[in-house]
């Protein structure tokens, strides 16, 4: 390509600071270093966790680092490789990851956990291995969020964090592998581990809740509760394979016990796709107390959780979940694959396709239960 080995000027959508609208830019994306990828990025999803971000540092989020290009859920070709990058070429169609998958380390080589040292210091800081970043803009380092930054015409990536797919794939729709998918599914079926003919409670039906109610289905859970306070989100969660549909705010009790009543005692698995700690603790009290396995998945790093110490006592179980459990780089293309075959849904994800310049839109309808898909290029 003409581009390689050159810096790209570009089009991204850039957060100067905190709480304010993002800003579309021309952008520098210099060459990619050692054991790095240079993306062209096709499409990105517009997750929850960039809103977060941008509006809740100091709040649910740790201070941040600005400016900043947000986006992690997107889908691209491979424009350049750094030196010493074997696993994809030019021209591979690619899925950036949250979560790397270097295979050597020793979290890598434990079944028990997704949770790759490779570089995550250095990506959970918005910076590369070598503590910069390849983007830069107005003669300003530009920070990438998670070491991605997908809502920018071109990015650069550690190699551990791309995963090469299959060729045919559809990039503006599984880019939603790239982090709500992926999360959702994979927290029912491998970290919660739902048991066919359980009861589930899925609490949150944005596209990590929706695809959590997906995994229950698929892991053949008979009766599976959606919850969420948009009365809108019924019909789509039954889309998804809920069974009932229950709006806390139509009931005076606190949402635990509605659940314990309509369950006789609990459920059997319970899922929190919102990120709030009071959600947290009715997800957990909603649990049976005979075994019951209460999932957080939703993203929040400063909340502090209080339980009844009873609770977890007698025998209920209380799980984490990052990126739903998934060896990355192993698992996407599969992930993929299985949409391709017709087992995952994905565009039932969808209602707003939007450009790039629509990103602020993209948000505002977030925020009313919508989710967009941005087709950058």
């Amino acid at each position: 390509m003409a581009t390689e080995g050159k810096v790209i000027k570009c089009k991204a959508a850039v957060a100067w600071e905190p709480g304010k609208p993002l800003s579309i830019e021309e952008v520098e994306v210099a060459p990619p270093k050692a054991h790095e990828v240079r993306i062209k990025i096709v499409a990105s999803g517009v997750c929850h966790t960039d809103w977060t971000f941008l509006h809740e540092v100091g709040k649910t989020m740790n201070p941040q680092p600005f400016p900043v290009i947000l986006g992690h859920e997107g889908a691209g070709v491979v424009e350049s490789v750094g030196p010493g990058v074997t696993k994809m070429s030019k021209g591979d169609k690619v899925i950036p990851l949250v979560v790397p998958q270097c295979g050597q380390c020793e979290r890598c080589l434990n079944p028990k956990t997704n949770l790759c040292t490779k570089n995550w210091k250095k990506t959970q800081q918005c910076l590369l291995a070598d503590g910069t970043s390849r983007i830069t803009c107005k003669n300003q380092q530009i920070y990438q969020f998670i070491g991605i930054s997908t809502f920018s015409e071109y990015t650069v990536v550690p190699e551990d964090n791309v995963t090469k797919i299959h060729p045919d794939a559809p990039l503006d729709r599984v880019c939603l592998l790239g982090c709500g998918v992926s999360t959702g599914y994979g927290a029912a079926v491998n970290t919660g581990k739902v048991e066919s003919g359980s009861t589930c409670a899925v609490f949150g039906l944005g596209a990590v809740g929706l695809a959590a109610v997906m995994g229950c289905k698929a892991a053949g859970a008979s009766r599976i509760i959606a919850v969420d306070i948009n009365p809108d989100k019924s019909e789509i969660a039954k889309t998804f394979g809920a069974t009932e549909f229950v709006n806390p705010k139509d009931h005076s009790k606190p949402i635990q016990e509605v659940l314990r009543e309509l369950t006789n005692g609990g459920v059997d698995f319970s899922l929190e796709c919102v990120g709030n700690v009071g959600v947290m603790r009715a997800a957990v009290e909603a649990c049976s107390p005979a075994g019951g396995v209460c999932v957080m998945v939703g993203w929040t790093q400063m909340g502090e959780l209080t339980l009844v110490a009873e609770d977890i006592l007698l025998g209920k179980s209380l799980k984490g979940s990052y990126f739903g459990g998934w060896k990355s780089v192993e698992a996407v293309p599969k992930l993929v694959q299985d949409y391709m075959s017709g087992k995952l849904l994905l565009d039932e994800f969808v209602t707003h396709r939007l450009t790039l310049d629509q990103v602020n839109q993209a948000f505002d309808l977030m925020i009313t239960g919508k989710r967009s898909v941005l087709l950058i290029y």
